[in-house]
Order: structure tokens, then C-alpha cells, then sequence
């Protein structure tokens, strides 16, 4: 009987152990990359596309008529162009958490902005719930780059702050537990990920420069 008590014991003290050891092994894996060379934008995330939207001053391809989800998108766009690409890859649990660089350049800013947990396997949860905005800019190009929370990954980190440079590639975030990341372009560059497309941060072209 006592053994059985001190069997117990030990596994019930030893479960919070095991899943740390496999939180750690697992959902903070961050496998090494090839990084693609050339005048390129590779993909922030792995996960699976969930949207490609081209927008310009005066609409969103992909949902006319509809003036909040338009107001939404050009709130997210307007400081970098009146006209390009919205991209969003949907990270579930089981996706790589990190986050990459897509382009060398230097962070012209990283803004964390409050809002709603709601499950970002669409477009419109995207919109409105809590995310950080980063801004990269290089000679060629100007991007923003957005972690958005979830109902699940309720935490976001950001390891690099304004003025820092980056290198197309590196690490510089990371969302615990997946969720979405969306990618702001400008329209000079041609898009090669399409909706439903399974990515891999580091590795998949999301683009290339005109």
C-alpha cells in the first residue's frame, strides 16, 4: 500500500517535469534553416496561407463592398503603401513558433497593440485581435510584419526593437502555441505563395522584387 502511495507520488510530482521537458523539446523547437539567396522576401511563418489580398487606396480585392473589413485592412496598411499585398499564414499548435525576418533591413519600429483572443484561423480575427507591428525597411523595400495573439497563443515576443538591423532569416520573434502572422508588401513584388499553400518560415519564397 505504501508503495503504491509513493507511486503516486512521484507521478503526479513528476507530470508538471514531463510536460515542460516536452513544451520545451517541442513547442520551442527551432530547427535550422536554409535561407534562400537572391532579391527575395521568404516567408515570416510556417503554417498554411490563409488569405493573399491585394489592396490599393479605393478597395480589397477580395471582399468589396464590405467598408469595416476595408477600414480594418487600412488601418494595418497605410503606413506602408496605397497599394500592394496583405499575406496571413495561419500557425497551428504544431507549427515551428519562431518567427523570421523576411528581408534584410533595419526595424523602423515595433508597436504592440491591444485587442481581442479570438481563434485566428481567418482573416477577420486577424483584424482585431491583440498583435505586434514591426516595420523593416531596406533600400528596396518596406515591409510590416504582424504577430497576432489567439485564443491559445496568448503570448508574443518580440526580440529586436527599433534601429536594430536585421538579416533576411533571422529569428525575431516568437508566438507560444501558434497563431497568425500577417506580412504587408508593397506592389512591387511579385507574389509566389498562394491561398491554402503550406510555408515554412526561412525557406519558402513568399516573393520576389519586380
Amino acid at each position: 500500500m505504501n508503495n503504491l502511495i509513493v507511486s503516486i507520488i512521484v507521478t503526479v510530482v513528476s507530470l508538471p517535469l514531463i510536460f515542460f521537458a516536452f513544451w520545451k523539446l517541442w513547442f520551442l523547437r527551432n530547427p535550422k534553416r536554409v535561407i534562400p539567396k537572391g532579391n527575395n522576401l521568404i516567408c515570416p511563418a510556417d503554417g498554411k496561407v490563409i488569405d493573399v489580398i491585394p489592396f490599393n487606396k479605393k478597395e480589397i480585392v477580395f471582399n468589396k463592398g464590405n467598408k469595416r473589413i476595408f477600414g480594418q485592412i487600412r488601418t494595418l496598411t497605410k503606413d506602408i503603401a496605397d497599394e500592394g499585398f496583405m499575406i496571413s499564414i495561419f500557425m497551428s499548435p504544431f507549427n515551428v513558433h519562431y518567427n523570421r525576418a523576411p528581408i534584410s533591413g533595419k526595424i523602423k519600429s515595433v508597436i504592440h497593440k491591444p485587442g481581442k483572443l479570438l481563434a485566428v484561423n481567418t482573416i477577420n480575427a486577424g483584424l482585431v485581435n491583440e498583435k505586434t507591428e514591426t516595420i523593416i525597411e531596406n533600400k528596396d523595400l518596406k515591409i510590416k510584419v504582424i504577430q497576432i495573439a489567439g485564443f491559445l497563443a496568448r503570448r508574443i515576443e518580440t526580440f529586436v526593437q527599433s534601429n536594430d538591423n536585421v538579416k533576411k532569416g533571422d529569428v525575431y520573434g516568437l508566438i507560444n502555441l501558434g497563431s497568425q502572422v500577417s506580412i504587408i508588401i508593397t506592389k512591387n513584388v511579385n507574389v509566389l505563395v498562394k491561398k491554402g499553400e503550406k510555408v515554412k518560415a526561412g525557406e519558402t519564397i513568399l516573393g520576389e522584387l519586380k
